[in-house]
């Protein structure tokens, strides 16, 4: 009886290893080859599920910005809890988990910048994948003031403002040693305290 594959597990593993091999060998020195090898399966069945390595990156985009997305839409229409704990753990939980994936971060950062050495662009996957997130922000954020549980913002800058700091977070994970989750996630709390009715304009 035939090996009944799991197409989607394998696509998945695929994406793990070669970002495995971007971290290590960087990028440009990373061929189709090198990611079958670390796969333990031929080249020719890379090709079933990508064309070559570019349309790896993007699925990886793809399928960690989704996922996050997915699990934060969740947490933000918990009616039930204050505005501010929900966007408290939704920011958290990016810091959380770009830290404990910092070495994949890194692979994407080197990436980007290799690929645009060469005259290419990744921004644009990249915008799209998080506008959804500054939108979420945005109705978030507008809960918050026709709940009275937030005084009068602008709420693009503010949304803005946030998605930066965050932004600057996942820079400094992937390329600083030194990075620290904890007081990251404190500093984006007092950011998120500061928009209470308690605090002047």
């Amino acid at each position: 009886m035939p090996k009944i594959i799991d197409h989607n597990k394998r696509k998945g593993e695929i994406l793990f290893q070669a970002l495995q091999v971007f971290a290590q060998h960087g990028y440009m020195d990373t061929n189709l080859s090198m990611i079958a090898k670390a796969c333990m399966i031929s080249r020719p069945t890379i090709y079933q599920y990508f064309h070559d390595k570019e349309e790896i990156f993007r699925f990886a985009v793809k399928k960690v910005t989704g996922e996050m997305f997915t699990k934060y839409v969740s947490i933000a229409f918990q009616l039930d809890r204050p505005v501010a704990q929900r966007l408290k753990e939704i920011c958290s939980d990016i810091v959380t988990q770009g830290y404990e994936n910092r070495d994949k971060l890194t692979a994407l950062a080197d990436v980007m910048v290799q690929r645009k050495r060469q005259g290419g662009d990744f921004s644009d996957i990249i915008m799209k994948r998080t506008v959804k997130l500054n939108i979420l922000f945005k109705r978030m954020l507008r809960y918050g003031i026709d709940g009275g549980e937030f005084r009068e913002i602008p709420i693009n800058e503010v949304s803005t403002q946030l998605f930066t700091l965050l932004e600057s977070m996942a820079f400094q994970m992937a390329l600083m040693d030194q990075f620290d989750p904890k007081s990251s996630i404190n500093l984006v709390n007092i950011f998120i305290d500061h928009l209470g009715k308690t605090h002047p304009d």
